[in-house]
């Protein structure tokens, strides 16, 4: 058996702010970008707390020991220090030993799939006994622009191993399509981040499709083989599009599109719609999934069910879990942003 997924976890934050309360103080429309709401981090939240609470829930609901755990990669372009690991806090706050790989990664919203591709070569080389892979953000945005209002707060972690009764999900190939084509960056102490409005479309697809087809030219698949599909959801509408482009039915992507119902988590965007497709998935089915960071590159992965996947499941699915929430308004969304720098 070749490596892959042994279990997953994802934590997104109650807090919601509807799309149309930040068009109503703006008095602006967003667009038709298909996203209704977004998840909102508290104050006492940020992305090490998410990728704490989301590696708890997967060790939690697929009995994994954290002292096997001999890598964390911890994925987020909003790391909580600019020096000081997060991957560090994540392993002591899981109980892990101090025999592990950390490092914090950076690709904008392709940090967490990148960690998950190390993961994989480490489990591969035979280095590791289980690897985790996070993606984690409370993404920034500058009041009154585009990225309002999708921007998100989320995290999801994935556990990479081998052993044959604890892979729910065989990673069968995956690769990288990168280029420089710096659509969206942030400058050293800049507060929020900067785009180049519609060249972010470009960027996408460019990279999107650039990594989709190269899998399925190295891998000799048809796009209409697979039985799911999730892309990386920088808002409602460019998922459905790379589906269409590829020639791959809307069905098959609509259960991995949960950016619609909270925003763009960023570095945790593909993983938790990996999750959610993974929460319904039937042994011996096939998912394509491609992330998205911009400046810019795409991480492509062809992923096979095994019959574990019928016994091993989240306890609470992605659908299910963001049920709960709790609106609050424009004023309170700003004060829970800004985390209160008195505090």
């Amino acid at each position: 058996m070749t490596a892959g997924i042994v279990g997953y976890g994802i934590y997104v934050p109650k807090l919601r702010i509807k799309v149309s309360e930040i068009e109503r103080v703006w008095q602006k429309s967003s667009g038709g970008i298909g996203v209704n709401e977004k998840a909102v981090a508290s104050i006492d939240e940020d992305a090490c707390t998410l990728a704490v609470e989301a590696a708890r829930r997967g060790i939690e609901d697929f009995s994994i020991d954290p002292k096997r755990i001999n890598a964390i990669y911890v994925g987020s372009e909003s790391h909580p220090y600019a020096v000081n690991p997060t991957s560090s806090i994540v392993g002591d706050a899981l109980g892990t030993t101090n025999k592990y790989y950390a490092v914090d990664m950076e690709f904008a919203c392709k940090a967490g799939t990148a960690g998950m591709q190390v993961c994989y070569a480490l489990k591969k080389a035979r280095m590791i006994d289980i690897g985790l892979a996070i993606g984690s953000d409370t993404a920034q945005s500058k009041p009154n622009d585009a990225l309002e209002f999708t921007a998100a707060s989320g995290a999801a972690a994935f556990f990479i191993g081998d052993k044959k009764d604890e892979v729910i999900a065989e990673i069968e190939s995956t690769c990288s399509y990168t280029s420089d084509m710096p659509d969206f960056w942030r400058r050293p102490k800049a507060e929020f981040p900067e785009h180049t409005g519609r060249f972010t479309a470009e960027a996408y697809f460019k990279h999107v499709i650039g990594a989709a087809k190269m899998i399925l030219e190295e891998t000799g698949y048809r796009a209409d083989e697979f039985d799911y599909a999730v892309f990386h959801q920088p808002n409602g509408k460019f998922p459905l599009k790379a589906a269409s482009i590829l020639g791959i039915e809307t069905k098959k992507v609509e259960q991995g599109l949960i950016t619609p119902l909270i925003g763009n988590t960023y570095s945790g965007s593909t993983m938790i719609g990996l999750a959610s497709i993974l929460d319904i998935a039937k042994p011996k089915q096939k998912i394509l999934a491609v992330s998205y960071g911009s400046g810019a590159g795409s991480d492509a992965f062809i992923i096979n069910t095994t019959d574990n996947i019928s016994d091993r499941r989240a306890k609470v699915p992605v659908l299910e879990m963001i049920k709960e929430k709790e609106y609050i308004d424009y004023a309170l969304y700003l004060r829970h942003r800004r985390k209160i720098k008195s505090l």
